[in-house]
């Protein structure tokens, strides 16, 4: 009984020393986190220590954001500003005529050459008269006739009348002839018409011009048979001086342009080419529409031009521009500097100390290179009209030398920094120089090697 007594105490005794063995053992991931910490601790240390003691080399693409950025510039002033209406135009000929017979007839002669200029009433063709002549002679012999016959009626009622008084005929045979000599006078009205109308057609077979231009292509050739109905007629002829162009424009411009015309002024026209860049002709407004035209809003206005070299010519397409007013003495400032972004319309102006603001400002018109500022700059105000792409408000710049070019100043900046050197603002860096081998001193000797090992 006592061996079993002390068996089973034998048994109960390890059980504590595996339960604090199992306690006082360290895990596996506190062994981890230790090393982990140095390891952080010493990289966030060198960091700290490479960033803010380690020396930086300037590099080229800082030291060109440091320099100033080279710009052109202009000096707001004062001038003229035109208030101009730029539309689209047609070349229009106060008259244009097509020549076409009156009567039928061979055509014997053609008197005209192609593109000659005519005046009213010189000729161009003639058609075979013979045919009409024959008529005139026919018509004039029935008047012959016809007058005759009037005569003798006449005369016989001068007896009828005296026999009537006598009272050796009726009544009625003096009325008789009375009424006879009322028929003969109206056949021989006729005759005589028919006599003019022959002597018209005669004057129709010389066929003259009717307005004073000049003459086209021609249509038909001598020896064809013309009619009336022929639709392209002989030739056609176009007035070329004086000529005229017409336009339209938005009928919100109008007030503007009848006020000016109810002052008495005289509205200068010039005539541009379809690029709108040669100038044709210059001339003025000489009549406006009646009405506007209510599918496009706009009003038509016909143009007066002398056209004296004839380089306007019909049909032809052109850029009219219309000065409606002129803006004298007023504040303006170059198109190339007005820039447009969040402020709205904007200038770089040019402060004193070579940096830029950005400044709002209203424009009016624009009349070629300026446009008209109404608030937001003065006269004497410098701006900047070149290299605007890269500036920010308070940057600084240069401005160029007279007879220099921004490109110019930015291609000496470019030279400014090369690696491994620092260049200061406005003064170009000496070339880099290559590092000597080994074994080479910098003045390019090259010397002997030592041994590094202790003597």
């Amino acid at each position: 009984m006592d061996e079993r007594v002390d068996r089973a105490e034998a048994d109960v005794e390890p059980a504590p020393l595996s339960r604090e063995t199992r306690v006082t053992r360290p895990p596996r991931l506190r062994r981890l986190v230790i090393p982990v910490v140095l390891i952080a601790a010493s990289l966030g240390i060198g960091w700290y220590w490479w960033t803010h003691r380690a020396p930086q080399p300037t590099s080229r693409g800082a030291t060109a954001q440091a320099a100033p950025q080279p710009v052109g510039a202009a000096t707001i002033d004062k001038g003229d500003i035109r208030i101009v209406l730029n539309e689209l135009g047609t070349v229009t000929p106060l008259a244009t005529v097509t020549v076409k017979t009156q009567i039928n007839g061979q055509l014997v002669d053609v008197a005209f050459k192609e593109g000659q200029v005519v005046k009213k009433g010189d000729f161009l063709a003639q058609i075979d008269p013979r045919p009409f002549q024959v008529t005139l002679e026919q018509a004039q012999g029935q008047l012959a006739h016809d007058q005759g016959l009037l005569q003798q009626a006449q005369t016989n009622l001068k007896r009828f009348q005296t026999l009537g008084r006598q009272d050796s005929i009726a009544q009625q045979q003096v009325d008789d002839q009375r009424y006879l000599v009322a028929q003969d006078i109206g056949t021989v009205q006729s005759d005589q018409a028919q006599v003019d109308s022959a002597n018209l057609n005669l004057t129709y077979c010389h066929i003259v011009s009717p307005i004073e231009g000049q003459i086209g292509l021609r249509q038909v050739d001598a020896g064809n048979y013309v009619q009336t109905s022929d639709a392209n007629g002989v030739v056609v002829i176009t007035q070329m001086q004086p000529i005229s162009v017409i336009f339209s424009v938005p009928e919100d411009n109008l007030p503007d342009i009848i006020q000016r015309l109810h002052t008495g002024a005289t509205l200068s026209v010039e005539a541009y080419d379809r690029a709108n860049v040669r100038k044709l002709a210059t001339g003025q407004l000489g009549t406006l529409d009646n009405q506007i035209d209510t599918t496009t809003g706009t009003l038509k206005l016909r143009a007066m031009f002398d056209n004296p070299d004839e380089l306007l010519y019909p049909n032809q397409f052109v850029n009219a521009r219309l000065l409606v007013n002129t803006m004298q003495d007023t504040v303006r400032v170059p198109v190339p500097a007005v820039q447009r972004g969040e402020p709205g319309t904007f200038v770089y102006v040019i402060n004193a100390n070579n940096t830029v603001s950005v400044r709002p400002v209203k424009l009016g018109p624009t009349d070629g290179g300026y446009a008209a500022v109404l608030s937001g700059l003065q006269p004497g105000d410098k701006v900047v009209t070149d290299g605007t792409d890269r500036l920010r408000d308070g940057a600084a710049v240069t401005v160029p030398a007279p007879g220099q070019t921004p490109g110019q100043l930015q291609g000496r900046a470019g030279q400014a920094a090369q690696p491994g050197q620092t260049a200061q603002p406005g003064q170009p860096a000496q070339p880099s120089q290559t590092p000597p081998e080994p074994g080479q001193r910098p003045d390019g000797q090259r010397g002997q090697r030592h041994s590094t090992q202790p003597q």
